[in-house]
């Protein structure tokens, strides 16, 4: 079966879009195959991998992703269920 593609508008960080768009080329994939296949494997486990380990830059306790990056300080990953709870 054959999958229905769309446009999407995204906001991302210049610099991080172009090295992530460098290590997709690397492996023969689009920046957008890249991030399908990162989307897949969310819909797929039902959770959002976010490592420990990840180097997130400070963020304000005003903002509202601060809630999901305190969650994840404590454990190895969030679900999705918990993610959208928050």
């Amino acid at each position: 079966m054959a999958s229905t593609k769309i446009r999407s508008n995204l906001y991302l960080d210049k610099e991080l879009k172009a090295k992530a768009k460098e290590i997709f080329k690397e492996y023969g994939l689009s920046l957008s195959d890249g991030i399908n296949m990162l989307l897949k494997r969310v819909v797929k486990n039902r959770e959002l991998i976010i490592p420990k380990e990840l180097d997130i830059e400070p963020i304000d306790k005003n903002d509202p992703d601060y809630k999901i990056v305190e969650k994840t300080r404590d454990e190895e990953t969030i679900s999705l269920e918990e993610f959208m709870k928050l």
